[in-house]
C-alpha cells in the first residue's frame, strides 16, 4: 500500500481523546485503530503482536541478522487533540501546489494564507494535502504511523536489508498527556527508542518544556444584587484578578523558542464558583520551578486579602524536559542526524514548544529522542503535510535501522 494512502486510511478512524475522561484509553474509539493496526501487522508478519486493553498496540520485527545489534523502537500514538474535531475529516489533495494561498471552504471563507504560513510557498510543486476547514487533518499523528507501517512492510518485503530487533508501539491519549502512563516497557525491551511525532521532515527533537497543569478553584459568596453591599464576592471577578497577579508577558503569544509561558486555556464559572486551567511550560527547571510558585503566591494573596480561602491552586507535573537525560547519549542523536542527511536534508534541531511520549519514557529509562513527520498547523483546521515529506520522514526511518545495523 502507497503511504499516502495508508495515511488517509488512518485519517478517517475517528480517535480523538477525551480530556475529560477517567478510563483508560480516554475513548474506547482510540481502540478501532488499535485493532486495524494489529491485523495489518499480523498480516506483515511481524510477531509478538499484542493489544492491551488500556489500547496500546505492540510488536517486533525480529533480527534478520547474525551481528550484535541494539534493539530500536519506534512509537506514535494513535489519538488526535480534542482541540479541534477529528470526526468526518473531508480532506483535499493539490498536485503540484502552486505555493499560494488556499481556499479551503468557500462557503464559510476558509482560507490558509501563506502571509500568515511562510513555510507554504517552500512546498510549491509538492503535493499538499489540506482540510476543508471545519476539522483537524490527523497528521498528528497517523503521518507519523503511516510512516512506521510502510517502513515495516518494505522491511518484510526486503529481508536483503539486515537489522536488528525492532519493537513498534502504538499509544492512546498523547494529546491529553496520559500516552505512556500504562506503556509497559517489558512489552518493548528496547535499548533506545525514537517517537515519530514532530513536524517538518528532518527535524529531530531533544529538548522540550518542562510542563505542569494547573488548577484553580475561585469560591465566591452569592448575594442577591439588590443588597450585595459588604457581603458578594464574585468568583469570576476573582478570577480576572487571580490571573492579574501572574507575568503579563509569561503567555504563548508573547513567546518564543526557550522562553516559558503560563496558558489560561479554560475557564468556566458564575458567581458562586469559577474554574480556570492553566498549562505551565519552560524549558529551564528553574524557571519552571518558579513560575510554579507565582501560582502559589497569587493563590496566598487572594486568600490574605479576602481573609477567607476562597482561592484553590493545585499544580502537577507533566513531563520534564528530556534533554537533562538525552544530553550524555547523544550518540543516538547522531544516528538520526546521519540518516536525515542521508535522505539530502538538513537536520533541524531546534527546541520544541510541547512534549512527546518520547519525553516522559526517556524519565522512565527509555531514551526517545523524538522525529519529525512532514506536517504542520497541528491542532486545527489550517493543518497540512506533503506526500513527499512523508515519504522522506519514512526514508529517514528505514536509514536509522540501517545506520544502527552498521554499528
Amino acid at each position: 500500500m502507497k503511504l499516502v494512502d495508508r495515511f488517509l486510511k488512518y485519517v478517517h478512524v475517528h480517535t480523538t481523546s477525551d480530556p475529560h475522561s477517567n478510563t483508560h484509553p480516554s475513548s474506547e474509539r482510540q481502540k478501532n485503530l488499535g485493532k486495524m493496526l494489529l491485523d495489518e501487522m499480523k498480516e506483515m508478519g511481524v510477531k509478538e503482536v499484542t493489544m492491551t486493553s488500556f489500547g496500546y498496540v505492540y510488536g517486533l520485527i525480529p533480527s534478520n541478522t547474525t551481528k550484535k545489534v541494539p534493539t530500536i523502537g519506534f512509537i506514535a500514538h494513535m489519538d488526535t487533540s480534542s482541540d479541534c474535531s477529528g470526526e468526518h475529516i473531508h480532506e483535499r489533495i493539490i498536485e503540484n501546489y502552486d505555493g499560494k494561498d488556499v481556499v479551503l471552504n468557500q462557503e464559510k471563507n476558509i482560507v490558509l494564507k501563506t502571509s500568515e504560513f511562510p513555510f507554504l510557498k517552500e512546498k510549491k510543486g509538492k503535493t499538499l494535502i489540506v482540510t476543508d476547514g471545519t476539522t483537524l487533518l490527523g497528521s498528528d499523528d497517523k503521518a507519523g504511523i503511516a510512516e512506521i507501517m510502510t517502513v515495516v512492510e518494505y522491511l518484510f518485503e526486503h529481508p536483503e536489508i539486515q537489522h536488528g530487533d525492532i519493537r513498534i508501539a502504538f499509544t492512546p491519549d498523547e494529546e491529553i498527556g496520559e500516552g505512556t502512563d500504562h506503556f509497559d516497557l517489558s512489552l518493548f525491551p528496547c535499548d533506545f527508542a525514537y517517537t515519530v511525532d514532530g513536524g517538518e521532515e528532518g527535524s529531530i527533537d531533544i529538548e522540550n518544556f518542562n510542563a505542569a497543569s494547573c488548577e484553580v478553584t475561585l469560591d465566591g459568596i452569592n448575594i442577591h444584587p439588590g443588597s450585595a453591599k459588604g457581603h458578594m464576592i464574585n468568583s469570576l471577578l476573582l478570577a480576572i484578578e487571580f490571573n492579574s497577579l501572574l507575568p503579563v508577558h509569561e503567555v504563548p503569544s508573547q513567546t518564543e523558542l526557550y522562553e516559558g509561558f503560563n496558558h489560561l486555556n479554560d475557564m468556566k464559572g458564575t458567581v458562586q464558583r469559577t474554574n480556570m486551567h492553566y498549562i505551565i511550560r519552560n524549558h529551564d527547571l528553574k524557571k519552571f520551578t518558579a513560575q510554579k510558585e507565582d501560582f502559589i503566591r497569587a493563590e496566598h494573596f487572594i486568600n490574605e486579602k479576602y481573609h477567607q480561602n476562597l482561592c484553590h491552586v493545585t499544580i502537577e507535573d507533566s513531563y520534564y524536559n528530556m534533554y537533562d537525560r538525552l544530553k550524555d547519549h547523544l550518540e543516538i542523536v547522531e544516528i538520526a542526524k546521519k540518516a536525515v542527511i542521508s535522505q539530502g536534508l538538513t537536520p533541524i534541531i531546534l527546541p520544541i514548544r510541547g512534549g512527546t511520549d518520547g519525553a516522559q519514557l526517556t524519565y522512565k529509562g527509555l531514551l526517545c529522542p523524538n522525529l519529525g513527520t512532514g506536517g504542520f498547523n497541528f491542532h486545527g483546521p489550517y493543518e497540512c503535510i506533503t506526500v513527499e515529506g512523508m515519504e522522506q520522514c519514512a526514508s529517514i526511518i528505514l536509514s536509522i535501522i540501517q545506520e544502527v545495523e552498521k554499528k
